[in-house]
């Protein structure tokens, strides 16, 4: 088992916030190069913020009918 603090992540990998949103790597990679989807860079790491994410998700919501 890891031994993890008690502090959730907020920042998480490109792979992790494709898991996140049911989508594949490379289409969050094109969701951050066409601006719709901010990030952290720090040098050649991205890293995608989980509240950005809850933004994204309920920015996409729509209702059917």
């Amino acid at each position: 088992m890891k031994n993890e603090s008690a502090i959730e992540r907020r920042l998480l990998t490109i792979q992790e916030a494709a898991r996140y949103l049911g989508r594949s790597g490379w289409s969050v990679r094109r969701l951050v190069w066409a601006g719709e989807l901010p990030c952290v860079r720090g040098g050649r790491r991205v890293h995608i913020d989980v509240m950005d994410l809850e933004v994204f998700i309920a920015q996409h919501k729509v209702r059917e009918g």
